[in-house]
């Protein structure tokens, strides 16, 4: 099958599984039918999806995250002994695991192409990761600590894992309790990383987004924590902090640099 074949198929499965869309139209252009084919997969209740299905979907994706290009962190030059700085975009970065800026609910984003890290994972993944994530809380009985984590496989994303960590949401002043939590965040994350045998591991900016937190602190809190944690631990694990605009970079360059 072409990739238009696949994707239509997986639009018509997806539409076929609900009444509510029984008037959904599939637009004719490729840029209409990726939109609501990620729209689909965003709201998609976890559901048990044929052998098929499955398929079909991980050809499709795999071949999309090919296209979009992987970056294999054994190119990469790092910043500063065994830590790295990257822009561009996590889905594509070919680690040991990457982190994903999850909410309490763990399940991803439901918000149809949103375009938060959590939705990106999701979609890109493929409808398994929402399953086992929902899996997970069901076991757990209550929603995710802030400053908690949890690992998932990243079926099929170029990573091997995806760490799932609940970030603090800023409200008025920030506190010495959220930069806590913060820091939790990532101490939690390399720990499960270390647990797990991850050789490298690839940060997102958590907390700066939607979420508020002051993106220069957060970069400082980032960086600081790993480094005393990789100290403590004497561990050699290799750790890319991703950024996605320029900004951020260069918060990342000046705690490296002290400038």
């Amino acid at each position: 099958m072409t990739q238009t074949e696949r994707r239509r198929f997986l639009i018509e499965y997806l539409l076929n599984e609900s009444p509510r869309y029984k008037d959904v139209e599939i637009p004719e252009d490729e840029a209409g039918q990726k939109y609501l084919l990620r729209s689909l997969m965003n709201v998609r209740e976890v559901l048990p999806a044929s052998d098929e299905f499955l398929r079909i979907q991980d050809e499709y994706l795999q071949e999309t995250n090919r296209s979009h290009g992987i970056t294999d962190i054994a190119d990469l030059e790092p910043v500063q002994g065994d830590l790295y700085l990257w822009r561009g975009d996590i889905t594509t970065l070919k680690v040991g695991a990457i982190v994903n800026a999850a909410n309490s609910a763990m399940t991803g984003c439901w918000q149809p192409c949103h375009a938060c890290i959590d939705n990106c994972i999701h979609t890109f993944a493929g409808i398994q990761l929402r399953a086992v994530c929902a899996d997970i809380m069901q076991k757990q009985g209550h929603e995710e600590a802030t400053g908690q984590a949890k690992i998932t496989p990243s079926f099929n994303l170029p990573c091997d894992y995806v760490l799932h960590t609940v970030g603090p949401i800023i409200y008025g002043e920030l506190s010495q309790k959220d930069c806590d939590l913060l820091a939790s965040c990532y101490t939690r994350c390399l720990e499960l990383a270390s647990q797990n045998n991850v050789g490298s591991i690839a940060f997102c900016c958590i907390s700066t987004g939607v979420f508020r937190f002051p993106a220069d602190k957060a970069a400082r809190i980032a960086v600081q924590t790993v480094e005393d944690w990789k100290r403590e631990h004497n561990s050699r694990i290799k750790v890319v902090f991703n950024v996605f605009s320029q900004k951020d970079e260069d918060l990342y360059k000046r705690c490296f640099t002290g400038f």
